[in-house]
């Protein structure tokens, strides 16, 4: 690896790591307003519309995956390109912990169980690491991962501030999770490899775990939803 390259990744760790403490202490030191927090939400749902492929990525080659499918239109559906408003879904409204853990579990008995702590161990695994450095809570890099990938689904959760997004989570960052989670069949390795070039391969790992997770809970919470209104 050139020295100039190992060292803008040493960097990059470096002015991460520092962002999070900066967050955390505006966190201790004041708390953004409900309609400011709306207001993040409705910014970071449309600029993740808008998160797209170098134009060098949209010519690489992907796997035909067609034949996994019986529609074979089916797939993501960028709603800003359809001309489509995304609405918001409200967690508090209907949440995982709160509806579809229990209504999987009417359903399909322990199944619900079993997706629960699937969950849990994909958004608290940690190994107290960011790259060289020990001894990190990397709770609030977790989270903003998380939530970046259910804001895409248009899902708000009321009590976070969407501002940390944007802090965290570089453009590139946001194009390779985008691919990850709506189209991964457009996935490649110099993708994989270009993101967080210093952490550790576990640590890459882990945020694919993060990303499918995330994503499978999103696609769980409207189906869910769509189920319990149909039931009542």
């Amino acid at each position: 690896v050139p020295v100039r390259s190992t060292a803008e990744s040493v960097c990059e760790v470096e002015v991460l790591m520092e962002k999070m403490k900066q967050l955390q202490e505006c966190r201790d030191e004041e708390e953004a307003s409900q309609e400011e927090m709306a207001t993040r939400f409705e910014r970071e749902k449309r600029e993740s519309m808008f998160v797209c492929f170098s134009e060098e990525e949209e010519l690489a080659p992907t796997r035909d995956v067609s034949r996994h499918f019986e529609d074979t239109s089916y797939g993501y559906k960028d709603f800003s390109r359809h001309g489509m408003h995304v609405p918001t879904f409200r967690v508090q409204d209907y949440s995982w912990e709160d509806h579809g853990y229990s209504l999987v579990n009417r359903l399909y008995p322990d199944v619900g169980q079993l997706l629960d702590e699937k969950f849990h161990i994909a958004y608290n695994l940690t190994y107290h690491t960011m790259a060289m450095h020990k001894d990190v809570d990397t709770s609030m890099l977790r989270r903003a991962i998380w939530n970046y990938i259910h804001c895409m689904f248009g899902i708000r959760y009321d009590d976070y501030d969407y501002g940390e997004i944007n802090q965290l989570l570089d453009r590139s960052f946001k194009v390779y999770i985008k691919t990850v989670v709506c189209t991964p069949e457009k996935t490649t390795k110099r993708m994989y490899d270009s993101f967080w070039r210093q952490f550790k391969q576990s640590e890459k790992v882990h945020v694919n775990l993060l990303l499918i997770e995330a994503r499978m809970q999103a696609e769980l919470l409207y189906a869910l939803r769509a189920i319990t209104r149909y039931m009542t």
